[in-house]
């Protein structure tokens, strides 16, 4: 057998019959690398904030439009949209999804980026691609913006090749799928936390099946969701020059204590709540408290931002009476500590039948790439906007690329998300156009709708 690239292995087309494994190598031999690398370039030289993607938006429909896709941005506000393009069916078969988001969780503004990301803005964490031999670097260039380049790619061409489709392909292209609430200056809160994938099917771009193209070369059916917690720490108000006269009690010092415990229980939650693919996690976010202009007194309140990851077993109503449970312990531990949290945020954690059939054609893909059975990957806590589809019934399985690791520059957590491997992309792409192909080309009775 011989691979795609031309090198010896699997073909990628075993489990297909003739006809389909013909329309998958048509459609197959449109997909170049040198597309790819445009593609993502494209989608990396537009900045898309979370909250402000409509430039990225409209980018991406005049894409698609180009390519002879109907297709067309949606905006949500003045600054936010969503893009999607939609190759027909006959109406015989069902429609599918693959849908990718385009927003960054970062800025590429160093005003709002540093100190935060680190002391400066480097070339990666700026929304202006370049080339490294096979990698394309900057912001987003694979997380998201990669990923949605090979949808994309998969979209045109499976159009060129004009593979007769009885079911729609809906392209989709979602705003707001970072965890972030909104930049300051933008008048919605909720930009973020799938906002944009929510509008999207509340609008009626809805399909019986979805593939969301984000980060791991396997193929997921289910994933954490999350819960923020606000956790107060309450002090006294005082001035130092006063410090040994009046009550003192320091807001911040105790957050700091408070802080330390939550970071010691995490991993006790993490351990207890690991099962199926995923190991949910927790963070102490952000602090705040006082006044930066003013550091002669101390403040009655400091403020902590906790992200808890929760699997698809637990409500976020039983998260919270756990993340509740560890508040009182540390109430305990540490005597005269005035601590308060409120749920500020919930979605809710994932998970399709792994037997459908969205998820049985992904793994039937995968393992016809890879010629080996198909290998999961465990231990995850990592959520996508597959949970708000999975959430309003769309059985949903997450397939994507592996980070970089071979690279002329160290890898950090900023640089795995923008660094793309155009090869990683041919791969993903083709996989998506297979999964595609397998599904749009049958009748509704053949995948049990």
């Amino acid at each position: 057998m011989t691979a795609p690239d031309g090198r010896a292995g699997p073909d990628g087309l075993d489990g297909l019959d003739g006809g389909r494994r013909e329309q998958v190598a048509a459609a197959w031999r449109h997909v170049t690398a040198d597309r790819l690398r445009e593609l993502v370039r494209g989608l990396v030289d537009v900045p898309s904030p979370t909250g402000r993607e409509g430039p990225l938006a409209r980018h991406i429909a005049d894409t698609l439009a180009a390519a002879g896709i109907p297709a067309a941005a949606q905006p949500i506000d003045d600054r936010q949209a969503n893009a999607w393009g939609r190759l027909p069916g006959d109406g015989t078969g069902p429609d599918l999804m693959l849908y990718a988001p385009i927003d960054t969780l970062t800025t590429g503004d160093a005003d709002e980026d540093v100190p935060w990301i680190g002391p400066e803005l480097r070339p990666d964490m700026r929304a202006e691609a370049r080339d490294v031999g096979d990698l394309v670097t900057g912001l987003g260039a694979s997380n998201p913006k990669g990923h949605a380049a090979c949808v994309l790619m998969a979209a045109e061409a499976i159009h060129r090749a004009g593979v007769p489709l009885t079911g729609d392909l809906l392209v989709a292209f979602g705003a707001g799928g970072m965890p972030t609430n909104a930049l300051p200056g933008d008048a919605r809160r909720n930009t973020g936390q799938g906002a944009g994938c929510s509008f999207l099917l509340e609008q009626g771009h809805w399909t019986d099946f979805a593939v969301i193209a984000k980060p791991g070369w396997t193929v997921s059916w289910e994933e954490v969701g999350l819960a923020w917690f606000e956790v107060t720490v309450h002090g006294v108000h005082t001035y130092v020059g006063s410090r040994h006269r009046l009550p003192y009690r320091n807001a911040i010092a105790a957050a700091g204590e408070v802080a330390k415990r939550l970071e010691a229980w995490f991993p006790e939650y993490a351990e207890r709540h690991t099962e199926g693919t995923v190991a949910p996690q927790g963070v102490v976010a952000s602090v705040e408290g006082g006044w930066p202009r003013m550091a002669a007194v101390t403040p009655a309140a400091c403020r902590m931002l906790v992200d808890l990851r929760i699997g698809p077993r637990t409500t976020p109503m039983q998260a919270k009476r756990e993340f509740a449970a560890a508040i009182e312990k540390i109430r305990a531990d540490l005597p005269g500590t005035e601590v308060t949290f409120e749920m500020v945020l919930a979605i809710p954690g994932t998970a399709s039948d792994p037997d459908t059939w969205v998820c049985r054609s992904a793994i039937a893909a995968w393992e016809a790439m890879a010629g080996r059975p198909h290998e999961v990957i465990r231990g995850n806590s990592g959520a996508t906007d597959a949970n708000i589809l999975r959430g309003r019934g769309v059985p949903t399985v997450r397939i994507g690329m592996p980070k970089v690791t071979d690279a002329p520059f160290d890898i950090d957590f900023s640089m795995g998300m923008n660094t793309v491997d155009v090869r990683g992309m041919e791969r993903l792409t083709r996989h998506l156009i297979r999964t595609a192909v397998d599904t749009l080309t049958r009748t509704r009775a053949e995948v049990g709708l």
